[in-house]
């Protein structure tokens, strides 16, 4: 047999045991009620999450957003972080039984009435948020209430894990890989008018510098390119945890990035807003946003 026929049988392989864990693993997850899931979720990642070597990261980065912060304070964010993300886990295979429409339900929407900019006038428009409380419940969300977003994604290695993420399908919008087949795909939908959701909150390597907590961070230009070359409103979306597996989704009124000074210059502008908004939300809540990306990479060591 040779090499490459060796490898191939062995990357398969391993494809179907990830597969069948990950499966199992949602199943299982599925079987317990919500609010115990999400309870479990919680002592797993507040116990052992800090145990991991990403938590250095989180560590550096808060210690640079919050040097004002005592290495206790720092420490309980971490803890924080780590249990909020472990509930968000598996609250994962639960995402169909949030229903945001019903009275007393798990999710609170406020400002759904900015929803109306969405679709106005057959123009496309864009809702952002950050990785904060439970991210993929804006999808669910937004369907509840009339509104199908399209989302980007990125490829896992593993096909057979496609799967996971139709999970975070809004109603019938379209999951789209990034690249350069997906960005084709999403300028078709733009220019019918179909509305998108972005999480504006990574780093990307090769996106713009834009101050971030008092620092340049490495941020991706794309919802100011596309909302300043389409002039469509953008919704800023706010999701957080209220207590246990309950959330407040807070859609404040739509931004039109302003234009004039030049395309660098307002892409800068735009984003230097939206990493404003972002900032003034992770401050409210800090345990609630993901600190596990490098955002900072000349200070953090990356």
């Amino acid at each position: 047999m040779s090499r490459r026929k060796r490898f191939s049988l062995l990357t398969r392989g391993r494809h179907a045991l990830e597969f069948l864990a990950l499966r199992s693993l949602f199943l299982a997850i599925r079987f317990v009620p919500l609010d115990a899931a999400s309870a479990l979720g919680g002592w797993l990642g507040g116990t052992f999450g800090r145990l991991l070597p990403r938590t250095k990261v989180a560590r550096t980065n808060l210690r640079l957003a919050f040097p004002e912060k005592s290495p206790r304070e720092i420490e309980a964010i971490i803890r924080g972080m780590w249990r909020n993300l472990g509930r968000t886990a598996c609250e994962y295979p639960h995402l169909d039984r949030f229903k945001p429409c019903s009275v007393g339900d798990r999710v609170e929407i406020v400002g759904a009435e900015n929803l109306k900019a969405i679709g106005k006038g057959g123009q496309s428009a864009f809702m952002f948020s950050g990785h904060l409380a439970n991210w993929e419940l804006l999808g669910p969300a937004a369907a509840a209430r009339g509104i199908h977003l399209n989302m980007f994604y990125r490829q896992p290695s593993n096909p057979l894990l496609a799967w996971l993420y139709e999970i975070r399908r809004s109603g019938k919008g379209e999951m789209l890989p990034k690249g350069r087949k997906g960005a084709r795909r999403a300028m078709s939908l733009l220019r019918r008018g179909a509305p998108f959701a972005m999480l504006v909150d990574q780093k990307m390597n090769d996106g713009i510098p834009v101050d971030f907590f008092g620092r340049k961070a490495m941020t991706a230009p794309a919802l100011a390119e596309l909302a300043l070359r389409l002039d469509c409103p953008v919704l800023p979306t706010r999701i957080r945890r209220l207590k246990g597996a309950r959330f407040r989704i807070t859609i404040l009124p739509p931004l039109r990035f302003a234009r004039g000074r030049g395309r660098q210059a307002d892409i800068l502008a735009a984003m230097t807003q939206v990493n404003a908004l972002l900032e003034t939300w992770i401050r409210a809540c800090p345990e609630q946003w993901l600190w596990l990306h490098r955002r900072w990479p000349a200070e953090s060591g990356s």
